[in-house]
């Protein structure tokens, strides 16, 4: 599989998208971090850091398939800079107003949320247009899942530095400049700025319209809801336990076990039905964030927090299979973006709901949301396994074609493994 990524990170303009998407992304990966910092640094509760939080992956959840469906009509160019330069804007006004008046406050995390650009949906859309293979777009599906965590490892850690350098405004404001950066040199490119989404059949559903894919979202909201409150538990852990810094840790240690996971599964392929081994990798992650009501020292926290992130990546890279073979044609973006926005949204619930929790019973409560979150996540994915295992219409490969590279076509799949 290393080979394979090496394959694939040699092709033309690979290296540039995947960089200038995970370069991009880092705004909205830190978002929840860099909010609770500053509304805790700003002298806010738990509650009120929480309650910006949700806002603020709520509107992202609204927009992102909104912005999604309109790059499948409209490019990627059109779409993308422009709301990540209105995102950027917006989050700085929140780092200049405040929390003095909230109302303003619950505008702009409320804006820059839902202006922020589809990246993680596009690059998935022109993996197909720089990637000649069937296997190697699959392959680069793992790649993603896999780098994506060296940012929420290094995200957390750059959020900390910069607060701990300058201050948690500083922190927003600067990982908002880097975003729009990343989003420029993405968009700039030749792929990104040829590609087209397939033709799609008119329908006010668009992506929503398949079972399958409706069945996987119902899933992975309950995964973000438990991300997310591991986000908001951590912060009373390590107030009690050294403070920032320690927060840093624990959120790095669980991109980077998300990180290691995603090597792992990566370095193999994968035979039987994708639907029933994310079953398993789902029973899996549930399992791993229960030692986490332990609460022990430090070091052992940081150890046990990177265990429960071990399976994440996993997960995510079977669930971009089980999108690829459910989406309908011509939702390339779309459908990926909505896979990103039930999967904030969950978050979004999580860390909102575990805020009052947090306050109520303490990190030991809150640590028992993520257990629980996971454990429903796989009665869903249980109860719908028929729906997901059946052959979807896959749609979302736009390939290029012998005559003109830059058009998309419909691929044809069989309905085995595709991991």
């Amino acid at each position: 599989m290393a080979a394979g990524y090496l394959e694939i990170l040699r092709a033309r303009h690979a290296t540039r998208l995947l960089v200038g998407t995970l370069v991009g992304r880092l705004p909205n990966a830190t978002a929840a971090i860099a909010i609770v910092l500053f509304v805790r640094a700003e002298g806010g509760s738990y509650s009120l850091a929480g309650a910006l939080a949700a806002v603020y992956g709520v509107a992202n959840a609204v927009g992102q398939p909104l912005l999604g469906r309109l790059v499948d009509l409209h490019g990627q160019p059109r779409v993308q800079l422009p709301s990540a330069v209105v995102s950027a804007l917006a989050m700085a006004a929140f780092a200049f107003a405040g929390i003095g008046p909230l109302p303003l406050a619950y505008a702009a995390v409320a804006a820059a949320g839902l202006f922020t650009p589809p990246l993680e949906g596009g690059l998935r859309a022109l993996w197909p247009s720089v990637l000649p293979k069937e296997g190697q777009v699959h392959t680069a599906y793992a790649m993603d899942a896999v780098a994506q965590e060296v940012m929420f490892t290094v995200g957390p850690l750059l959020v900390t530095l910069c607060t701990a350098l300058w201050s948690a405004q500083a922190a927003l404001l600067v990982l908002n400049v880097i975003g729009v950066l990343g989003a420029l040199s993405v968009v700039v490119s030749p792929p990104s700025r040829a590609w087209r989404s397939a033709p799609r059949e008119a329908h006010w559903l668009g992506a929503l319209r398949s079972p399958g894919l409706l069945a996987l979202l119902a899933a992975f909201l309950f995964v973000g809801i438990a991300l997310g409150s591991i986000t908001v538990a951590s912060v009373p852990y390590a107030d009690d336990h050294g403070g920032d810094a320690v927060y840093g840790w624990l959120m790095a240690a669980l991109g980077l076990g998300a990180l290691i996971g995603g090597t792992v599964y990566g370095a193999r392929q994968w035979a039987g039905e994708p639907a029933r081994r994310l079953a398993v990798l789902t029973a899996l992650l549930a399992v791993c964030y229960l030692p986490l009501l332990l609460m022990p020292d430090t070091v052992p926290m940081v150890l046990l927090t990177l265990l429960s992130g071990v399976f994440l990546a996993p997960c995510i890279a079977c669930a971009f299979v089980l999108v690829d073979r459910h989406a309908p044609r011509g939702t390339v973006t779309e459908a990926f973006s909505w896979l990103v926005t039930t999967f904030t949204v969950g978050a979004s619930v999580g860390t909102g709901l575990t805020g009052p929790v947090v306050e109520a019973g303490g990190a030991l409560w809150g640590f028992a949301v993520p257990g629980a979150a996971g454990g429903v996540s796989l009665l869903v994915l249980l109860a719908t396994g028929r729906v997901l295992a059946a052959s979807g219409q896959g749609a979302v490969i736009a390939a290029s074609s012998e005559n003109d590279p830059n058009r998309a076509v419909e691929p044809r799949f069989s309905t085995g493994d595709r991991a």
